[in-house]
């Protein structure tokens, strides 16, 4: 198997930058490597330990460190589980198996066990989401609730933007920053002192990683209509990734209990919904268990 790293060098970047972000990780916390059947799973805990267990699945070409702005937040309330996704430039093992077969399933089946879990809230971001969709519809009554921020699965993916992009991965650190800006929208010039270090991370997994280059298999009307959980999703308008739109209308007509949030100036980077993924959670740890 082809690594998911350019180069060793590249990879060991991308880790030890990694590393430095989780030695920040701004609450107390256990860091954890769970064994499972695509092997081992780097997985951060934190929040009060009987509190209310929530798995956070990140997106692609991303890390747990992409949680680390709101964490402190949902912290207060949760027992959070950021959960590093395998194949991708975290401390999870790089096994990609196939998104059409039932495989990641089964892999959170295995990081609940390791985390001694028998249902939990799933949040979840573009591949993230598709990740905790797939899990919600083969495994419904072990997801308390479910969060989807931009994710995949449900609207028609885009290829254009990534046509748009491959030219512009032959052109050094100016194409790499260009094209993810065609898909996250220009970097702003005011980016506060505090954030430029996450800014750069993101640059160097965009120079160092080789991201998926698949279609996230589309849900069927019959697997939606088997979400009875709670569902949050938020969406970008403008997202360049994946039809929001479609994603709206599926939902609304196969999930009519689903509270959506969408946002039409937004993209596929949303605007942070930090106390409204809070409140929905809370709420969703009230009703009670199907």
């Amino acid at each position: 198997m082809a690594s998911i790293y350019k180069s060793e060098r590249g990879e060991a970047a991308i880790q030890e930058r990694y590393q430095q972000f989780l030695d920040r990780w701004p609450v107390a916390n256990k860091r954890l490597q769970i064994a499972t059947r695509q092997g081992e799973t780097h997985v951060v805990a934190c929040g009060p330990l009987n509190a209310p267990p929530v798995i956070f699945l990140h997106g692609s070409a991303a890390n747990s460190a992409m949680w680390m702005g709101d964490v402190a937040v949902w912290a207060k309330d949760f027992r959070v589980f950021a959960v590093d996704v395998i194949g991708e430039p975290g401390l999870s093992a790089s096994s990609r198996p196939p998104l059409t077969s039932q495989a990641y399933a089964l892999w959170l089946d295995d990081v609940m066990a390791g985390l001694a879990l028998d249902c939990a809230s799933l949040v979840g971001i573009s591949l993230g989401g598709w990740l905790a969709l797939d899990y919600a519809t083969r495994q419904p009554e072990r997801v308390k609730s479910l969060v989807l921020l931009c994710p995949g699965g449900i609207g028609r993916q885009k290829v254009g933007i990534a046509l748009k992009t491959i030219p512009l991965r032959f052109l050094g650190r100016w194409g790499t920053k260009k094209a993810r800006e065609l898909v996250l929208g220009p970097t702003s010039t005011d980016i506060p002192p505090t954030a430029r270090p996450f800014v750069d991370f993101i640059a160097l997994i965009h120079e160092q990683f080789r991201p998926r280059m698949v279609k996230m298999p589309i849900m069927s009307d019959t697997a939606l209509k088997s979400l009875t959980m709670p569902v949050l999703a938020i969406l970008g308008g403008k997202d360049v990734l994946l039809d929001s739109a479609e994603t709206r209308h599926r939902l609304e007509h196969t999930v009519p209990q689903a509270k959506i949030l969408y946002y039409p100036e937004s993209g596929h980077l949303l605007p942070t919904q930090t106390s409204e993924i809070s409140d929905f959670l809370r709420e969703a740890v009230r009703q009670p268990y199907r």
